[in-house]
């Protein structure tokens, strides 16, 4: 998931909007769940953060879950989005695909006399 940079929090300003003591904030980043940046040493989260803030809280505080199904949950969370950015991808070759062959069969119907290769013997129906 790649971080928006269209805002970013100050931690004190994170604590606030989520409710929770800025040591949870950084308790989250050295579990590794969040990575916010760095100006000056201050730690900036962007909504990317923020937004995964919030799902770990809500797996929490409202779920139960601990810090260990916490990383296992956003695991397979983040390799569920791969796959289906993979199958986005790969219906989208295919539908390239499927109108390459439907024009080409159009071509075909509209211009039924097939160019042959040279040194190639085709067999003409009802001669």
């Amino acid at each position: 998931m790649g971080k928006k940079q269209t805002a970013v929090y100050m931690i004190s300003v994170v604590s606030e909007m989520l409710g929770v003591h800025p040591q949870t904030l950084r308790l989250y980043e050295r579990e590794g769940f969040v990575h916010p940046s760095r100006r000056a040493g201050v730690r900036m989260y962007s909504e990317d953060d923020v937004e995964r803030i919030r799902a770990i809280i809500n797996l929490t505080r409202d779920m139960g879950v601990n810090l260990a199904g916490v990383e296992v949950i956003l695991s397979m969370r983040e390799k569920m989005q791969r796959l289906q950015d993979e199958m986005e991808q790969m219906m989208f070759g295919m539908r390239e695909e499927f109108m390459r062959e439907l024009s080409r069969r159009e071509d075909e119907a509209k211009h039924p006399l097939a160019k042959v290769p040279e040194g190639k013997v085709v067999k003409v129906r009802g001669k």
